[in-house]
């Protein structure tokens, strides 16, 4: 997931909310430069409040056991009446991005601890967005591909790579397996 750049403003606009249901957890990060956007935007406490609950929260999912995930959990519990007295408050109607993220908020609600009751689920996105990173890298040396089977190819060979690293596996090994199996 990329926080993409609002061109007509210097508000950061996550991607977060558009994504499929299966993966549709808020990346903390995201919302956490959404509301420091928006604190400096309105300077109100509501955003402040919101982005300690989701450090308090990112705190919780380090110190859960295995079957803090799938039994009742009083801290979990409490973070989850924060978010609902957040998302009941009033805003300034003045105050209308900020009204905006909390209507969004409140439309995604079930999804923004999702990391707290799922044990293989990150509280944020760094993982996904370390795997794009060699793309971005590419496209900014060279611009783009010229053909369209050099990019299949490049992004072939990069998600062998990028899956060998991650399974802590020989990156050449696999590529050579990849390469004999191409023979035959």
């Amino acid at each position: 997931m990329i926080a993409l750049m609002n061109k007509s403003r210097s508000r950061p606009k996550s991607d977060l909310f558009f994504l499929s249901q299966e993966n549709r957890n808020k990346s903390r990060a995201h919302l956490e430069r959404e509301t420091k956007y928006l604190e400096e935007r309105y300077k109100v406490a509501w955003p402040i409040k919101f982005r300690a609950m989701l450090r308090e929260a990112h705190k919780l999912k380090k110190q859960f056991s295995p079957a803090d995930y799938y039994h009742p959990n009083h801290p979990r519990s409490l973070l989850e009446k924060e978010l609902d007295n957040l998302l009941s408050e009033s805003l300034d109607p003045k105050h209308k991005e900020m009204i905006t993220f909390q209507k969004r908020i409140i439309k995604y609600r079930d999804h923004v601890f999702t990391f707290l009751y799922h044990p293989n689920v990150p509280p944020d996105n760094n993982g996904s967005e370390r795997a794009i990173r060699n793309v971005k890298v590419k496209q900014k040396i060279s611009g783009q591909f010229k053909i369209f089977s050099a990019a299949e190819n490049f992004a072939i060979l990069r998600s062998i790579i990028d899956t060998a690293m991650k399974n802590n596996q020989n990156v050449l090994q696999a590529l050579n397996v990849i390469a004999d199996y191409k023979r035959c």
